[in-house]
C-alpha cells in the first residue's frame, strides 16, 4: 500500500506527501514551515516522521519553506547537484542540514527513488518516481515539454501528478506581459492542458491508472477546463474513466484525505 497527497499546488507554493511502509517523503516545500506542519498534521502525519525532502528545482514556489522546515525537523534534503549548489549558495538551506545530490536512482528504507529530467528555466529541474511496496507514484511538473527521460522513467507508474498548467488560448488572450507569456509557452516553461492530455494517453496506455492534474495557473486555467482537456484526450484514445483510469485535479490547498493505492 502507498499513499499520496498534494498538500499545496500552484504558483503560490507546491508540496506533495508520498508514503508507504518503506518511508515518508515530501516532494518540495514551497510554503512556510508553519503551513507545512499544519497541513501534514491535518492528514495524520507528524513532520518529524518524514524521511526526507526531495526538491525538484530552486524556484521559490518549490523551496519557500525549505530552510526553516528542514532545520526545524532535522530532515535530509535531496536535489540535483546543480540545484543543491544553488540552494546552498543562496542560503535556502541552513548549515548542518544534510544535503545530498541525487543524479541517479537511490534507495531509502526499501523505497527506490528514480529522478528524471524535466525542461524548465531553472538551473536544473527533475521529477521523481517513488517505487514502494509494489506501487509507484511520480511527480512530473514544471516542464515545458515531456522529455524523453520522463517518458521512459514513467512507464508503468501507477499514479502520476502531472502538470496541466495553462490553457493556451486563455494565456495568449490574458493580461500577462508578452515576455512572460513567451516564457510559459517555451520549451523551458510549463506544460499546457493539451500537452498534458497527450502525455496522459501515453501514461494510461503504459499502465497508469491514477492521474492527478497539478500546478494549474490561477490566471490562465481553471480546474474544469484542465479536467475536460485530459478527459477528452483519453476518451478519444478509447479509454474510459473509472474503468481504465481515475482522474482528479489538485486544489491550491488540499483539504482531502490522501489517495491510497
Amino acid at each position: 500500500m502507498a499513499k499520496a497527497c498534494q498538500l499545496f499546488s500552484g504558483s503560490k507554493g507546491n508540496s506533495i506527501y508520498i508514503s508507504s511502509a518503506c518511508g515518508k517523503f515530501l516532494v518540495d516545500a514551497g510554503v512556510s514551515a508553519k503551513r507545512l506542519d499544519e497541513k501534514l498534521r491535518s492528514i495524520g502525519v507528524e513532520p518529524d516522521e518524514l524521511d526526507g525532502i526531495f526538491v525538484t528545482h530552486e524556484h521559490t514556489d518549490h523551496i519557500g519553506g525549505l530552510r526553516v522546515f528542514s532545520a526545524k525537523h532535522n530532515l535530509p534534503v535531496f536535489a540535483h547537484k546543480d540545484v543543491a549548489e544553488k540552494i546552498k549558495a543562496s542560503g535556502s538551506i541552513k548549515d548542518g542540514v544534510p544535503l545530498y545530490k541525487i543524479d541517479e536512482n537511490m534507495e531509502i528504507g526499501g523505497a527506490e527513488i528514480v529522478p528524471f529530467v524535466n525542461s524548465h528555466d531553472s538551473v536544473a529541474c527533475v521529477g521523481y518516481r517513488f517505487n514502494m511496496n509494489g506501487r509507484s507514484i511520480a511527480v512530473c511538473t514544471d516542464t515545458g515539454y515531456v522529455t524523453d527521460d520522463a517518458r521512459e522513467k514513467l512507464k508503468g507508474t501507477d499514479m502520476v501528478y502531472l502538470e496541466s498548467n495553462h490553457e493556451v488560448t486563455m494565456l495568449e488572450n490574458g493580461f500577462y506581459p508578452y515576455q512572460l507569456k513567451q516564457r510559459i509557452l517555451s520549451a523551458k516553461g510549463h506544460l499546457s492542458n493539451f500537452a498534458c492530455g497527450e502525455f496522459a494517453k501515453e501514461l494510461v496506455q503504459n499502465g497508469t491508472t491514477r492521474l492527478v492534474l497539478a500546478h494549474l495557473s490561477k490566471e490562465n486555467n481553471n480546474p474544469d477546463v484542465a479536467r475536460q482537456a485530459t478527459l477528452c484526450a483519453l476518451s478519444e484514445a478509447g479509454f474510459e474513466q473509472n474503468k481504465d483510469f481515475r482522474l482528479s485535479v489538485s486544489d491550491e490547498e488540499c483539504f482531502e484525505r490522501p489517495i491510497v493505492l
